[in-house]
């Protein structure tokens, strides 16, 4: 379960300021190739985890070029590793943290950002002041939703890093492990009751943060 919840949250911190930038791009960038990165970024969302799982082991292998570079240059090794576990878990919640993100940003009205230009903010100083506050929201419910997709992630997540106990192990695959064994389904209920628990909290939390977030923003 702590395996789970560290994998699930590096994932998600780490995913969220390329969310940010991607999301921003998405939502406000005019430029050639928009549509093959819309597609990039959700092609998880169709593509069948265990194929997500197996082209991330082909590239980031420890025998794959790209892995092998990053393991003898770098001593970054992934493949049945925790690490791993957490970049397939957020390959797969990358869709979801960008998608609410984006919204958000589109739902801004632009005059207030042209209000802060005139003021003499420059693109960035409007960006950090004005554009990331009023997409806290959808920022805050992104974060939420990747890190419940990454807790219960399981497809990519055996097929790159397999299921090893104590290291690649978590609560999915722990509970495809006793399912698999006579007399484990007692304690497989234990764990699918503790994952449906969390997951269902953070919906909760992402709906109570979201609406704080969007009722400081109008000073209620």
């Amino acid at each position: 379960m702590a395996l789970s919840l560290r994998v699930a949250a590096i994932s998600t911190v780490v995913a969220l300021p390329f969310g940010i930038i991607i999301a921003m791009l998405l939502a406000r960038g005019s430029f050639w190739g928009k549509s093959l990165l819309d597609a990039v970024v959700h092609l998880p969302l169709v593509l069948p985890p265990v194929v997500t799982g197996y082209l991330l082991l082909i590239s980031l292998g420890r025998k794959a070029p790209l892995g092998a570079f990053l393991a003898d240059h770098f001593g970054i090794v992934f493949s049945f590793r925790w690490t791993g576990a957490a970049l397939a878990c957020g390959v797969m919640a990358f869709p979801l943290l960008v998608r609410a993100i984006r919204l958000s940003i589109e739902a801004i009205d632009r005059k207030l950002e042209d209000a802060a230009a005139t003021l003499g903010a420059n693109r960035g100083w409007t960006f950090m002041t004005v554009t990331l506050p009023l997409a806290l929201p959808g920022i805050i419910a992104g974060m939420m939703l990747a890190f419940a997709r990454a807790l219960g992630e399981f497809g990519a997540t055996i097929t790159f890093v397999s299921n090893i106990p104590g290291e690649t192990q978590t609560i999915s695959a722990a509970i495809y492990s006793l399912i698999q064994v006579p007399g484990g389904d007692a304690d497989a209920l234990k764990l699918v009751f503790i994952s449906v628990v969390i997951c269902f909290a953070a919906l909760l939390s992402s709906e109570w943060l979201a609406r704080r977030a969007t009722a400081r923003l109008h000073g209620a």
